[in-house]
C-alpha cells in the first residue's frame, strides 16, 4: 500500500523536503517520500564505498532475516513471501518468491536478529578492508562477510556469546568498535600484534 508509510524506507533531503526523483513522487496516492517497500523492519544500512551500492539488513520473524540490495522502487515482498514464520509457528505464507519481488541476498534461517550494517574502511585492518560487517542480537555475534561481484561469498563469526551486538563502526583511528548490550560496552578490535603489545 503506497498509501501508508508503514512498511517502507523513505528518502528525504536534510531539512525534509522530498527529492524530485523518489520513485513515487508522481503517483496518485503514493507517498513520495518512499524510496522502496515491502520492508518488515529494517535494522541497519550501509553504502558499499567502493560500488556505491546500498545495502539493508532486516529482521524476519521466527527467521527469515534478510541482506538486501536496495533500488529505488522496488517492493522487498514483506509480507507476500518471506522465508520466516509466525513466532507460535503457524505460517506467514507458503510462498519464498513471487514475480516483481525482490530476493534477499542474505537470509538467515533461525533468525540471527541481524541488526547494524558497516563496511570497514580503515587502514588498521588492512586484510578486512571494504567487507561488510554484520552484527546479531540473539546470536550474540559479529559477522564479517565477503562479497564479490554482488553476491555473498562467504561469511565468518568473528566472535560469539560476548553480549547482544547492537552496532559496529569504523573510528576515526582506523579500527573497529562494536557497540555491546548486556552487558552494556563498547569494545575495540585491534591487529592481533598490536594487542599482544598492549
Amino acid at each position: 500500500d503506497l498509501g501508508s508509510p508503514y512498511g517502507k524506507l523513505h528518502r528525504i533531503h536534510d531539512d525534509g523536503r522530498v527529492p524530485d526523483d523518489n520513485p513515487f513522487v508522481k503517483t496518485p496516492g503514493a507517498i513520495p517520500t518512499i524510496w522502496s517497500y515491502g520492508h518488515r523492519n529494517q535494522q541497519g544500512l550501509a553504502f558499499d564505498p567502493v560500488t556505491g551500492v546500498f545495502y539493508a539488513s532486516e529482521h524476519g520473524p521466527r527467521g527469515g532475516d534478510e541482506l538486501n540490495v536496495i533500488v529505488p522502487g522496488k517492493n522487498y515482498g514483506w509480507p507476500t513471501i518471506t522465508h520466516g514464520m509466525n513466532y507460535d509457528g503457524t505460517p506467514i505464507t507458503d510462498r519464498t518468491e513471487q514475480a516483481g519481488m525482490e530476493q534477499p541476498l542474505v537470509q538467515w534461517t533461525p533468525s540471527i536478529a541481524v541488526c547494524a550494517l558497516e563496511f570497514y574502511t580503515g587502514d588498521r585492518l588492512p586484510r578486512w578492508k571494504h567487507e561488510l560487517f554484520v552484527t546479531a542480537l540473539a546470536f550474540r555475534e559479529l559477522r564479517r562477510l565477503t562479497l564479490r561481484d554482488g553476491q555473498v561469498v562467504s561469511q565468518e563469526v568473528l566472535f560469539k556469546n560476548i553480549g547482544r551486538v547492537r552496532d559496529v563502526a569504523t573510528g576515526p583511528d582506523g579500527l573497529l568498535y562494536v557497540a555491546l548490550n548486556e552487558p552494556g560496552r563498547i569494545v575495540r578490535l585491534v591487529p592481533a600484534s598490536t594487542s599482544r603489545n598492549q
